[in-house]
């Protein structure tokens, strides 16, 4: 029996792949499962760029607002998300697609994962302890004498990824970058073939432009009183992947009165520009990817084109 092709709509943020996947249900029975660090979260609306309820009364969307953004989310946990909700949305004659930006999940789902130690939230919060009293950049020079090819690879105040990488160093009494080269578990699913549809555009200029237009709509829509909400809570801090989001951590440092407003824009513009980056080098090392130029007049008809290649043997009957 040949493998179940699976549709991945990726690209970078900006790239409008909200404007293709409504394009393909208007055509197709398909049901989205959404590939998104930060729409998983509650609260978080704006500026995660989540589908508005109209969209989603459209077509049914998977993995939205699963977690309070005092909580976190895995690769792990999406994989086995991801996996039933395929297997659940073919069961009800329907087409599963996935679509978003975080590339990381796509590669644990299409490649699996390694054999890492679980988080320890003990261990976790005695590094980010160190971390207030040291600085990030003094737990990265630690890194490098345990786990140099890891700590060559991030940046001094990369704290999510630093902590992560001690905390496998401590746990298992291995550099992360050896038990990354070591066989990988079987968690991607052999009954499936992912193929990858990437919005990329053809001048990254003009996506730069797109950035900064659509963070300034993201502000005149109401995202610093829905930052300022997140704020005010209490509960939360930038320790937590939900506020470290892009777009997020720049005004929450402002409200910290570590910046100034318009600093704050100006840094979140930035950093979505450099998240934009980071997406398209992943999809570029992708050789088996089908690229469709996010910026062209007919991106949405050539998306449905290429779904339509790609889905009408297989799914003819719907």
């Amino acid at each position: 029996m040949n493998p179940t092709p699976i549709l991945c709509l990726a690209g970078p943020t900006a790239a409008g792949k909200s404007a293709s996947t409504l394009a393909l249900a208007a055509r197709w029975p398909i049901e989205i499962i959404n590939v998104d660090s930060a729409t998983i979260y509650r609260e978080m609306n704006i500026g995660t760029a989540k589908p508005t309820p109209a969209e989603q009364a459209m077509v049914p969307q998977h993995l939205l607002d699963i977690r309070d953004p005092a909580e976190s989310y895995s690769a792990a946990e999406f994989c086995t998300d991801a996996t039933t909700l395929i297997d659940q949305t073919l069961a009800r004659g329907r087409i599963p697609l996935l679509c978003g930006g975080t590339m990381m999940y796509y590669k644990a789902l299409r490649e699996g994962l390694n054999d890492l130690p679980q988080a320890n939230p003990a261990l976790r919060a005695e590094l980010e302890a160190e971390a207030g009293q040291l600085g990030w950049p003094a737990l990265h020079a630690r890194l490098a004498e345990v786990d140099p090819v890891t700590a060559a690879r991030l940046a001094p105040n990369d704290s999510q990824r630093i902590q992560r990488a001690l905390e496998i160093w401590h746990l298992s009494g291995q550099p992360m970058s050896v038990l990354l080269q070591q066989q990988k578990s079987q968690n991607a699913g052999t009954a499936h073939h992912f193929i990858t549809l990437s919005l990329e555009p053809s001048d990254r200029l003009a996506l730069h432009r797109r950035i900064a237009l659509r963070y300034q709509l993201m502000l005149e829509q109401g995202l610093m009183n829905e930052v300022e909400r997140l704020y005010e809570r209490g509960d939360l801090h930038p320790g937590l992947p939900s506020v470290r989001c892009v777009g997020y951590r720049q005004l929450w440092d402002y409200l910290d009165g570590k910046t100034d407003k318009a600093q704050a824009i100006e840094q979140a513009i930035a950093a979505t520009r450099q998240l934009a980056k980071r997406q398209l080098t992943w999809l570029r090392a992708q050789p088996d990817r089908q690229v469709v130029d996010c910026l062209a007049p007919d991106a949405a008809t050539q998306v449905l084109d290429a779904a339509s290649g790609v889905w009408s043997t297989h799914y003819a009957g719907l």
